[in-house]
């Protein structure tokens, strides 16, 4: 048997225990965990550089419409504005009375032995109702009765265009005097007329309901 000698021993010893050095292992351990987390870090820095650099573009681009967008606001307020005005001159436009076909109304409800002498009319600012009064003389054999077929015709005539129109007499007098009709002396009354009415139109009449009524079986 060859009987061998390591005359070696203790430097190789000594080599491997400089292999195995614990401090050694912990710097290089910790020089591999520093570069992890200088690569983590050099990301996260060049993300937000990136994120920056977006950020920077959109900014430019917001400053370049920012004029443009506040003017369309602006624009748009001032369209809105209009158009409120222009809804409040419709609504004035619209909810107006119209005096001419109201006196047209008068005008074809006075007979010939009739005359009207006075005629005053206002609009209530409150619920926009119309107060008329109309004062004149009517002459006939019963010029009361010529006074009641005016006022009768009147609210016929007004309940074709106007909601409830009320037609009253606030006076009516017999005078003493006569006034000539045709060349004939002829009794008179002096009356006043008191008219109240509502500017909207009158509800329409279905026209439908005699032909349905007619059409039912007896």
């Amino acid at each position: 048997m060859a009987l061998q000698l390591n005359l070696l021993h203790e430097e190789i010893t000594e080599e491997r225990q400089r292999k195995r050095d614990p401090l050694k292992l912990g710097v290089i351990a910790l020089c591999f965990f520093g570069a992890i987390l200088f690569v983590y870090y050099g990301w996260n820095a060049y993300q937000t550089l990136q994120i920056k650099s977006q950020l920077n573009a959109a900014q430019a681009e917001w400053n370049a419409v920012e004029p443009k967008t506040t003017a369309a606001q602006k624009r748009a307020i001032e369209l809105h504005q209009i158009i409120d005005s222009t809804k409040v001159l419709d609504g004035l436009i619209e909810g107006r009375f119209y005096w001419a076909p109201f006196l047209a109304i008068i005008s074809h409800c006075v007979a010939p032995n009739v005359q009207l002498t006075v005629l005053d009319g206002s609009i209530a600012e409150g619920d926009h109702s119309i107060a008329v009064t109309l004062e004149g003389v009517a002459a006939a054999r019963e010029p009361r009765a010529a006074a009641e077929d005016l006022r009768q015709l009147l609210i016929e005539q007004l309940e074709k265009k106007y909601s409830t129109p009320k037609v009253t007499f606030k006076n009516l007098e017999d005078l003493d005097t006569l006034v000539n009709v045709s060349g004939v002396p002829t009794a008179s009354a002096r009356f006043v007329l008191s008219i109240n009415l509502n500017p909207k139109g009158a509800e329409p009449t279905n026209a439908n309901e005699p032909a349905k009524e007619a059409a039912k079986p007896k």
